[in-house]
């Protein structure tokens, strides 16, 4: 298949996209860089210089493709709304570009405020009142004849090189000397492997049928106090429970109750994550290299 990935040069779609070229695919990925265009072509994709609010490009590439996986979003909070914004128009418009060809299009989103204080599954239904609009927007779109799904992301796509929730933590721990958790710290987060995560695109993408949903998750839901302990333990600070002025405007996610099962899609599929879990691999010295 000839797929077109938007964020093929982020941390998880340049996985992806390296899944996909090894696979056999043919990989057209957007990107707004040259040096990043030239890091895509030597990965042995085609790159599309453009940004998501280029709709026109977005329609163009999606148009000659016979499989869509927008994994792109910009991550500064300190514009979410406009940045959902951003992604509902990119869906909408690549999801108009494949119609009802029966082509499929992969949205990404996460399990924020899905299903706190028990396991989300793949039956949940988003919050339609979060900023976020992805799923909801993919729905939409699924409801009017479109082969749209949605790949759930763990809140922790962890390994190498990652720069995510864990290394914010990190640099939070460095600063203020200790490695905090909140009240009890027994919320939960789910976390898969950045190869992991990868390889389910893939799968999806090949026979994921008209499944609406798939769950990104090998751990289930790993306790944030237990995330804590490891990055104390490898700083050498006191681990500790701090209020949520010690986290800042990342109290939300340091609060946040967000485990899930990912039964139903391994059932589906047939994928079976065989990366190291998430306190394994940010046990690892490169996590705190720097």
């Amino acid at each position: 298949m000839k797929i077109f990935v938007t964020g093929a040069t982020g941390w998880v779609g340049s996985a992806v996209v390296r899944e996909l070229v090894g696979a056999g695919h043919r990989v057209a990925g957007l990107t707004r860089s040259a040096d990043k265009a030239a890091a895509l072509e030597a990965a042995g994709a085609q790159a599309v210089r453009a940004t998501l609010d280029d709709l026109d490009a977005l329609h163009e590439a999606a148009s000659a493709a016979d499989a869509v996986m927008h994994t792109a979003f910009d991550h500064d909070f300190s514009k979410f709304a406009q940045n959902a914004e951003q992604d509902r128009l990119a869906i909408e418009t690549l999801a108009s570009a494949l119609g009802s060809s029966g082509r499929p299009l992969l949205v990404t989103s996460g399990l924020a405020r899905l299903a706190p204080g028990r396991l989300a599954t793949e039956a949940d239904v988003p919050d339609p009142s979060f900023v976020r609009k992805s799923e909801t927007t993919a729905r939409a779109m699924a409801a009017r004849g479109i082969r749209a799904a949605t790949v759930r992301l763990a809140p922790s796509v962890h390994g190498p090189g990652d720069h995510g929730f864990v290394p914010i933590l990190i640099r939070l721990a460095r600063e203020k000397g200790v490695s905090a958790y909140l009240g009890e710290g027994l919320n939960r987060w789910a976390g898969v492997h950045r190869l992991d995560a990868a390889r389910l695109y893939r799968i999806a993408v090949e026979q994921g049928g008209d499944e609406a949903v798939f769950h990104a998750v090998a751990d289930e839901g790993v306790p944030f106090k237990d995330i804590a302990a490891v990055i104390g333990r490898r700083l050498g600070l006191p681990v500790e429970p701090r209020g949520r002025e010690h986290f800042g405007w990342f109290a939300d996610f340091a609060s946040a109750d967000m485990a899930a099962s990912s039964e139903r899609t391994r059932a589906r599929l047939g994928w079976m994550p065989s990366g190291p879990g998430l306190l394994a691999d940010i046990d690892q010295p490169g996590y705190y290299a720097g």
